[in-house]
């Protein structure tokens, strides 16, 4: 079960995962990986700010904690599924999805959960405008409405309930709201699609590192937003002015310091953790541009780090005061022989 910080309507989540793949081989569709991470936890991710996640399927190792259901009869079709899933279920509104989604977000799942309105549900559209009834919010009671009508639609059915029936039957009596959003809705239902969607998050390097990041966090279990721009800006500030090895060490040191302050710092802990770094690092830097003389406006004798007057300035009399001759204005050492390399604050892309 998650329970996580989410839109102010709370909503449940219900998620499929039991399809035969039948257009992969027969392979584990949920468990196929796209940027690093199984498509079932990429739509996890996407629900954490469900009350209660349930996945419909046989139990699997998952990086967010879920509850488990199971249709009747197993391979029952998604009808029998969301019966199943449903029925795990207490929020009045359900957000349902299939667990081939690479590309759904928290952001849409929102989106989706405020556009139900007064109306039964809201799904997406896919680029043909077509509905997509297992990328949708619905009001729990009308699905149970619906589900329990279509069982009970055919006489000639008595007994079978819903294995076998087509989903297109749940939304027919609807009032369904309609997004379209041809990104979140894009399904992987073959291998071509699963290379189409592998090769798109490398397209730009925001995406990739934006995607990087989620993959990580599911990785090491954390459930924490930071600015990512802050910590770029230190890291790029630290290569620059310090050493290029410094900006990943600092940037380690920064999410340990926010560690040691506990759950209870969030990201305030990252960013003031990471303001004290990234001071440091100015005050680092100012004393190679100066040489190690004082700031200017600083009385004689006085660091311009605030150190007492009097203090020496860690440069023995009569030493240079910059870079050796020939090296470029600015420069620093990037590894342990000093070896002067001009480092343009541009060098890190993505950096702002």
């Amino acid at each position: 079960m998650t329970s996580n910080t989410g839109p102010a309507v709370a909503f449940d989540a219900v998620v499929l995962a039991g399809g035969r793949a039948a257009r992969l081989g027969g392979a584990d569709k949920p468990g196929v990986r796209v940027g690093g991470r199984a498509l079932l936890d990429r739509v996890l991710a996407a629900c954490s700010g469900a009350a209660t996640t349930v996945v419909v399927a046989a139990p699997r190792p998952t990086a967010r904690p879920v509850v488990w259901a199971r249709e009747e009869p197993a391979g029952g079709g998604p009808l029998a599924a969301l019966d199943a899933g449903l029925r795990r279920t207490a929020a009045d509104l359900v957000v349902v999805f299939s667990a081939d989604l690479p590309f759904l977000r928290e952001r849409t799942v929102r989106d989706l959960v405020a556009a139900v309105g007064s109306g039964d549900g809201a799904l997406l559209t896919d680029p043909d405008g077509r509905d997509q009834p297992l990328v949708a919010a619905y009001r729990g009671a009308a699905l149970r409405r619906e589900l329990a009508r279509i069982a009970a639609g055919d006489p000639a059915r008595a007994g079978s309930g819903l294995a076998g029936l087509p989903l297109r039957l749940l939304t027919e009596r609807l009032d369904l709201a309609r997004i379209a959003e041809p990104l979140a809705a894009f399904d992987c239902d073959t291998w071509d699609d699963i290379a189409v969607a592998r090769a798109r998050i490398r397209e730009h390097g925001h995406v990739v590192l934006d995607e990087w990041i989620s993959a990580v966090k599911d990785e090491l279990g954390i459930d924490l937003d930071v600015d990512t721009g802050t910590l770029l800006d230190l890291a790029r500030d630290a290569a620059h002015g310090v050493a290029r090895p410094a900006a990943p060490l600092t940037t380690f040191l920064v999410g340990y310091a926010a560690g040691l302050a506990g759950a209870s710092g969030g990201p305030q802990a990252v960013a003031e953790a990471a303001r004290k770094a990234a001071a440091l690092a100015a005050r680092w830097a100012e004393e190679g541009d100066t040489g190690g003389a004082p700031a200017s406006g600083a009385p004689t004798g006085a660091a311009s780090t605030g150190a007492a007057s009097g203090a020496p300035t860690g440069r023995p009399s009569g030493a240079p005061t910059g870079p050796p001759s020939g090296a470029p204005a600015g420069a620093a050492p990037d590894d342990a022989s000093g070896s002067p390399h001009a480092t343009p604050a541009d060098e890190n892309p993505g950096a702002r």
